[in-house]
């Protein structure tokens, strides 16, 4: 089976520069748009049978879009939210910068990451989100294809886990909005066989 893994479209949280976290951002009008581009290609090119979302509004909006060309509900899953980023949700890279300057420092240099104040633990939020994709891949079947909404923390570290890399460090890859990425479940061990797509929205552009 196949995990059609989908960032949400931009939300007003992404336009602004903030950290977003879990705070419930909503999308902009150009994420509606750019989600229902993704909506178009998903319903051109794939067979998809389930769609899962963060219940986060971010995704879930991006979610309804998608289900709603498909003829399908949206599963909502909560281990699939953003990673919980504690004190530092809501601020600019520039407020960061004033209240916790060690914490930007290692960001911009890209360092072994730096603890960050209220956060939620980076052991525990990838055992729930591996643990969310565990079940999603268990529940279909072998020739399933399956999409699931969700955030950049989520794609960066279930890809990053899949491939054993050193979670403590900065991933080699960052997710767009409303980009399409794919795992294949079909052989012997996973394989991702298509990373941060947006081809769908190369020929769209902002009304």
């Amino acid at each position: 089976m196949q995990i059609l893994l989908v960032r949400h479209g931009e939300s007003e949280g992404n336009a602004a520069q903030r950290v977003q976290g879990l705070r419930d951002e909503a999308l902009t009008p150009i994420g509606r748009q750019q989600a229902a581009a993704l909506a178009v290609r998903l319903c051109n090119g794939y067979c998809v049978d389930s769609v899962y979302s963060s219940p986060l509004r971010r995704a879930l909006d991006t979610a309804c879009t998608i289900a709603d060309a498909l003829n399908l509900p949206v599963i909502c899953d909560d281990r699939l939210k953003e990673y919980d980023c504690g004190l530092i949700a809501g601020m600019t890279f520039e407020e960061l910068g004033v209240a916790y300057p060690e914490v930007a420092r290692r960001w911009r240099e890209d360092e072994q990451r730096a603890a960050l104040p209220g956060e939620e633990g980076l052991e525990g939020f990838v055992q729930r989100v591996t643990g969310a994709m565990k079940e999603i891949s268990l529940a279909h079947a072998d020739r399933a294809e399956v999409v699931v909404v969700t955030h950049g923390g989520v794609l960066s570290n279930y890809l990053s886990g899949l491939l054993r890399l050193d979670l403590a460090k900065r991933q080699p890859w960052t997710f767009d909005n409303a980009s399409l990425s794919i795992v294949d479940f079909g052989g012997q061990f996973p394989r991702i066989v298509l990373l941060n797509d947006t081809g769908h929205l190369q020929s769209w552009r902002p009304q």
